[in-house]
Formats: C-alpha cells, sequence, structure tokens
C-alpha cells in the first residue's frame, strides 16, 4: 500500500502512474506496468500480474532478478561495513579487483559505479596515457568513436553522440572526438592519426539496435591501434559479462582490447557497480588524487562484484547464453518476412525489425506487455530482446510464442 502526502492510499497501478509522473522527471517514456516483485526472470505487478522480463534492465539483470547468490552476499555485507571510502583500505577492494582481473584475462580493474562514470573513467585514462606516454602534444589528443554508439548520457559523452534526441540543447559540447561509420574499415583506417588516443567501440552496439559488426572488423581495429600506438576501448557494458555467450563479446573475434569498460551485470541487479579493466601500464598513469569515486569500489559493491564473478566462473552461465540463444536466434530467424524485416544479434541478446506496415515499435511491446511479456523498443520500429540468462527454454519459448502473435498482428 502506498501512502500519500496527503495522507491517503493507493495500490492501484493508474495511481502509482500519477504519483510518478507528477513527482518524478520525465526523462523516461515507461511502458504502463508498475512493478512491485520479482524473481528470477518474472516480475509481478501491484495487480498480481506476472510477466516475464525480456528485458532484463538492459543487461543489468543477467543473472535474473534477486539471485540467491547475489542477495546472500549483499545482505551478508549489510551486516558488516557498506561505505568506507577510499581514503582507508577495506577488505573487498583487492578481492574483488584480483578475481575481477582473472575473469576478464586484465592486469588491472578500477571500480566506478554506473556505465558512463566507467566510459568517462576511461577517456580520461586513455587521453592521460596519450599525453605522457604516447607524447602527443597536451590537449590535442583524439578519440575515435562509432556512429550510432550508445556510452552514457553525460555532458562529455553525448558530445560524440549522433543521436539528436541525446544531444539536443546540452552544448556547448566536449571536443576532442571523431566519428566514423560503425563497421567501415575504410572510414576506421582514415580517422586515425598520430594524435589518435584511442579507438572506443562496442563489440555489439545495443542502443543502436543490437548491432553485430561485420566480420573482421573489431580484428581489424586492433591492427589499426597497433599500427598507430593507439589503445583499443572496448565498451562491454551490455555486451560484457556473458551477456553474448562469453564473458566478454570481444571474445567472439579472438580480439583483445587494452582497456574494457564493465557495468551493469557487474551489479547483479542489486547496486551500482562499474569498472575498467585492462592494463596495468596504461591504468597505472593515474595517480593518487587524479580520478576518484565516493562510491566506487565500496564494500557492498565490491561483494556482489565478487559474487557476480563466482557465478560466472562456472561458465554455466556462458553455456546458458551460448545454447539457448542459438534457440533464441533459429526461432525468432523463422519470422523473416512474416511481420519481421530482420533479427540481429548474439547470444541471448536479439534486435527485431519489425517489417513495414506492422505494429511501431511503442506499440508492438505494449501488445507484448498485454500478452504478459515485458521488453522494449529503440529506433521506431525495433524491438531489443535480452532475458536473464537464469530463463528456462520452456521460458524462453513462451515469451517468442508472444512475439511471433504480435508481429504477425497485422
Amino acid at each position: 500500500m502506498t501512502t500519500f502526502a496527503d495522507g491517503t492510499t493507493s495500490t492501484t497501478t493508474a495511481d502509482l502512474i500519477a504519483l510518478d509522473e507528477r513527482w518524478s522527471t520525465h526523462n523516461y517514456h515507461p511502458l504502463p506496468v508498475v512493478i512491485a516483485e520479482a524473481e528470477g526472470p518474472w516480475v509481478t505487478d501491484v495487480d498480481g500480474r506476472r510477466y516475464l522480463d525480456f528485458l532484463s534492465g538492459y543487461s543489468a539483470l543477467n543473472f535474473g532478478h534477486r539471485h540467491p547468490a547475489l542477495v546472500a552476499a549483499a545482505v551478508g555485507q549489510l551486516g558488516r561495513v557498506t561505505l568506507t571510502s577510499r581514503a582507508f583500505h577495506h577488505d573487498q577492494l583487492g578481492r574483488f579487483c584480483q578475481e575481477l582481473a582473472a575473469l576478464t584475462g586484465t592486469e588491472k580493474v578500477l571500480p566506478m559505479n554506473s556505465g558512463a562514470e566507467a566510459v568517462e573513467s576511461a577517456l580520461k585514462v586513455a587521453r592521460k596515457w596519450a599525453y605522457r606516454v604516447k607524447g602527443i602534444p597536451d590537449g590535442t589528443a583524439e578519440i575515435v568513436v562509432a556512429a550510432s554508439n550508445f556510452h552514457g548520457r553525460t555532458t562529455t559523452i553525448v558530445s560524440f553522440s549522433t543521436d539528436e534526441t541525446a544531444r539536443a540543447d546540452f552544448g556547448p559540447f566536449t571536443p576532442g572526438f571523431v566519428v566514423v561509420p560503425y563497421g567501415d574499415e575504410a572510414a576506421l583506417t582514415a580517422a586515425i592519426t598520430e594524435r589518435t588516443a584511442a579507438v572506443l567501440l562496442e563489440p555489439v552496439q545495443g542502443e543502436a539496435g543490437v548491432i553485430v559488426p561485420p566480420p573482421g572488423y573489431l580484428a581489424r581495429a586492433r591492427e589499426l591501434c597497433d599500427e598507430a600506438g593507439a589503445l583499443l576501448i572496448a565498451d562491454e557494458i551490455q555486451s560484457g559479462l556473458a551477456r553474448t555467450g562469453p564473458v566478454l563479446a570481444l571474445d567472439h573475434e579472438g580480439v583483445r582490447a587494452d582497456l574494457y569498460t564493465l557495468g551493469k551485470a557487474l551489479g547483479g541487479g542489486i547496486v551500482p557497480v562499474s569498472a575498467v579493466a585492462g592494463r596495468a601500464d596504461v591504468l597505472g598513469v593515474l595517480r593518487p588524487g587524479e580520478h576518484g569515486s565516493t562510491f566506487g569500489g565500496n564494500p557492498l559493491a565490491c561483494a556482489v562484484g565478487r559474487a557476480v564473478v563466482r557465478l560466472l566462473e562456472t561458465g554455466e552461465f556462458q553455456e546458458r547464453a551460448t545454447t539457448l540463444g542459438a534457440h533464441l536466434h533459429a526461432r525468432l530467424g523463422e519470422l523473416i518476412g512474416h511481420g519481421v524485416s530482420e533479427v540481429r544479434g548474439r547470444g541471448l541478446w536479439a534486435g527485431i525489425d519489425i517489417a513495414p506496415g506492422g505494429l511501431a515499435g511503442r506499440e508492438a511491446s505494449e501488445a507484448l506487455m498485454a500478452r504478459g511479456v515485458l521488453c522494449k523498443e529503440t529506433h521506431g520500429a525495433t524491438l531489443r530482446v535480452a532475458p536473464p540468462l537464469v530463463i528456462g527454454r520452456d521460458e524462453l519459448d513462451q515469451g517468442i510464442d508472444a512475439i511471433e502473435k504480435v508481429v504477425r498482428a497485422r
């Protein structure tokens, strides 16, 4: 039951949505569902109706809602210490960094909170490395990025976004970025110069509609960075931690980045946790006082992050994403020409383009909600599907069946 400021109470969907609309800033356009409980791949609204979660908090819920091992880690740490700030050492930080580095095959970890904060941190590190190590003249370093990217919504990050909704009325923008088409080797080659500090890419572009680059593109990006003495930064905030199958989506191409940005699933759907993981000599350019975060690497975050790493060490979730992902893509592929024009993605992650003449993306999302499946549209006519990795095959089929009925509706 919800108590409003005037003392009245209500638990109805309409009243709770009205409360949100009145008091919260309208920076999102959520579906008209009010979630009250959740477990595994399921959520339950205030009216007691259950839905399959086919969005997973944009990959923040890779392990589903309230995974017992993650909840236990959080509860255990809540009973000990939650925050010290980095003014002191605590008993979870070093262990978290060591275990995450081992999982990702990296040498050093910089813990932060949000995904955008991890990307901002990687950009700062890349610039400092370029001036101190590569020898680029101060204030002239450039970072090459891809069009249709999504790396967060801070002022610096939207400076190199090509989404005008994200940019409008937020200027002036931060200079030092060169934007090239995603997947275009020739354009990437032409953009890299002696002033290039780094190339920042998503191994799979999530917000753009789950776009997988052409074969060989990421390997060529690695080669070009090596030739130019520049860093390759892989934004694995959505694609990483088994969403596409392997721990890191870049592993599909057998490519290694110098820096990885990680987030979302790293917090287990419980607390915001992010990190930059990579080469020790690159992250080692930071000195005390040059970069920090009050909550970055706090004991609670590290305890949950360590539990996430333990889940991934078993290989179970990588296997589930691979096996169930193959089933997902096989079934969705059958819808091409039957209400769907294209399906893209890897693992348990797909972008579904609704064919012209079909429902708009928002309409399709609402129709799916009516059938007990929650996902979200992007760019008008594309549905993004990302079920939790704990989902069962029958549950996955249940969600796909609903998608099939919706896309065939016209």
